[in-house]
């Protein structure tokens, strides 16, 4: 399968969404992937999706490869219903945009005429960069990027969404530009000084001071990731709560959370409410952090939400 690749130049008019003038646009290969030719990465997608039933196959999917500011490749799958807006979807920690979560959220918004475009951050799936435990601020410049590029090629982006990890990066990315209007967390950590015995041990600081880094192993004892003293100190001085005080108020964010997620409390939910001015809370009962057998109330909750605030926007406009 051949690509096909354009060079993208600064529009000549502001994007929709945009309050300030984008930077310039850099190079992005696209394949375009047909219904009846598709790759293998989205049939492997399709598989996975095993709650939402995909029903507009002839919709073509694109694979898109977007340059960040740090010259890595990030590759992406843009569900791509024609409509004017996008909404950008976030995988989570040591998570790719092939998690069910992003491919059922993906073909569901499809179906309803809503572009998305699910993508991995540098260091995660295909995307090019190395794996590293924090890097929050720096995926927030990768999700800038992939906004920077939607609008250069006259897309403007509705919404984005993250899951865990993803969720707190959408938050840094709202604190920092006032450009997007509305967000969905989705089990994002409150609290990045959380979990990090579970993953870590109880004396991680210790360890790591002696070592300059530790190996976290899986069951089997193989190495998974490599946790540095730059990345670890990364996350600790990443500060959730100063960066949601700098939310716009105008920005509207739906926060959802599983009542039975083992991984991020509940609480940091809550603790998100109190703090950003235009935010809505919505538990799903029973779902663990994965979403695991609760996966269509997720999908429902977010098409409610991003549809609503679609039309909000463009009250003219049918979805």
């Amino acid at each position: 399968m051949g690509v096909l690749v354009f060079n993208y130049h600064p529009a000549s008019t502001s994007c929709l969404n945009f309050k300030k003038p984008p930077s310039p646009i850099f190079l992005c290969q696209v394949r375009i992937v047909s219904s009846t030719n598709r790759s293998r990465s989205f049939r492997r997608s399709l598989k996975m999706s095993q709650s939402v039933s995909p029903q507009n196959l002839a919709v073509k999917q694109q694979e898109l490869v977007i340059p960040n500011k740090y010259g890595e490749r990030l590759v992406g799958v843009l569900h791509d219903a024609e409509s004017s807006e996008i909404v950008v979807l976030c995988h989570g920690f040591r998570s790719t945009k092939d998690d069910p979560s992003m491919v059922n959220l993906a073909v569901a918004l499809q179906n309803e005429g809503i572009s998305a475009f699910r993508f991995d951050f540098a260091g995660n799936g295909e995307s090019e960069g190395s794996f590293q435990y924090g890097n929050y601020w720096r995926e927030a410049d990768d999700l800038r990027a992939v906004v920077q590029y939607f609008c250069g090629a006259n897309r403007a982006v509705g919404a984005i969404l993250g899951h865990s990890k993803g969720g707190s990066v959408v938050l840094l990315y709202a604190s920092k530009y006032n450009d997007i209007g509305t967000f969905v967390n989705v089990s994002g950590r409150y609290d990045l000084k959380g979990g990090i015995e579970d993953r870590l041990g109880k004396d991680y600081m210790e360890k790591i001071m002696q070592d300059g880094f530790i190996d976290v192993k899986n069951k089997t004892g193989d190495v998974e990731y490599r946790v540095t003293e730059e990345s670890l100190m990364d996350r600790l001085n990443t500060n959730m709560h100063d960066a949601c005080l700098q939310i716009d108020k105008e920005c509207s964010v739906l926060t959802i959370h599983g009542s039975s997620d083992k991984i991020i409390p509940l609480q940091d939910a809550h603790e998100f409410d109190k703090i950003i001015p235009n935010h809505k809370v919505h538990v799903v009962e029973g779902a663990n952090h994965g979403y695991t057998n609760h996966q269509a109330e997720l999908v429902s909750v977010v098409l409610d939400f991003v549809k609503a605030s679609l039309k909000q926007d463009h009250p003219g406009t049918q979805q």
